[in-house]
């Protein structure tokens, strides 16, 4: 009887959890084909808020921005992150953990603290540049989203990245030098294969974040507007129900990345599975 009202509980728990993170953005999906623009009462299913919002200059303008920076600080931090997970487990035990330390220090620091010593850094630059010619008199604006879209990624790409190197067996890239390869033909064709899901998740993380961002960004953008930024100064007056088709529509093709990302790396986990089994792999 007991082990029945546990099992009823922990249902009961699932369900709860569920509708309490998912509930809100069903009620977003739904109200963004509300005839009218409140959204306290759906008079009625229309397209004519995804219509418009193609036709909204200010919106596209800031998602376009948003786009371009979190692709360009995914890319790099990406490609920062790795190399220095890799040098990171290149370390001594002790080094490796100090460093550890110091590179989770961002992920617990609050953004508006990072964003705004961020933004004194390039205040300090600006002074700076002011007496020496060659040197931009600003940069503040897409530079400085950017780095400081940069500066919050790597930690991330790192944290996802080194446990899946301390799983990596040693003598698999032994192996190779030992077969013939060098070690950058050993790197592409042992280590990074292997490495590669731990990438593309960090990759994805970033990316997500950065198009999420709202303290970092808006004390680093200086003239130019993200999503985020847009919408907050939307929300001084009234949310238009342009922002919830823009927001459903994000929601779908991030969930399908994921999906699609998800159902190749379980394809491949299979093809591996079948391969030590011995079975035909196609």
């Amino acid at each position: 009887m007991k082990t029945k009202h546990l099992r009823l509980m922990q249902r009961a728990y699932v369900i709860l959890f569920f509708c309490f993170m998912y509930l809100p953005i069903a009620y977003m999906i739904v109200f963004s084909f509300n005839q009218s623009k409140g959204y306290s009462l759906f008079t009625g299913f229309t397209l004519k808020w995804y219509t418009s919002l193609f036709h909204n200059s200010s919106i596209l303008s800031a998602l376009r921005v948003s786009l371009e920076v979190a692709l360009i600080s995914a890319v790099i931090a990406t490609v920062l992150g790795t190399a220095a997970s890799l040098g990171i487990a290149s370390m001594g035990r002790k080094s490796r953990l100090v460093v550890t330390n110091i590179t989770y220090i961002p992920v617990v620091n609050p953004e508006i603290i990072t964003g705004i010593s961020l933004m004194l850094l390039f205040v300090a630059y600006q002074r700076f540049a002011e007496g020496v010619s060659w040197l931009p008199d600003t940069i503040m604006g897409f530079p400085t989203l950017l780095i400081a879209h940069i500066a919050f990624n790597v930690p991330y790409v790192i944290f996802n990245v080194t446990p899946k190197l301390k799983q990596l067996d040693i003598k698999l890239y032994e192996a190779a030098l030992d077969l013939g390869c060098d070690p950058k033909q050993a790197f592409f064709k042992v280590i990074l294969p292997e490495i590669s899901p731990a990438i593309m998740s960090a990759f994805l993380i970033c990316l997500t974040y950065s198009i999420d961002d709202f303290m970092i960004s808006y004390f680093n953008c200086g003239t130019v507007e993200t999503l985020p930024i847009a919408i907050y100064s939307m929300t001084r007056k009234k949310v238009s129900p342009e922002i919830y088709a823009l927001s459903t529509i994000m929601f779908v093709v991030i969930l399908t990345i994921i999906l699609v990302s998800n159902a190749m790396e379980s394809r491949e986990y299979r093809q591996d599975q079948r391969a030590l089994r011995g079975e035909d792999v196609k």
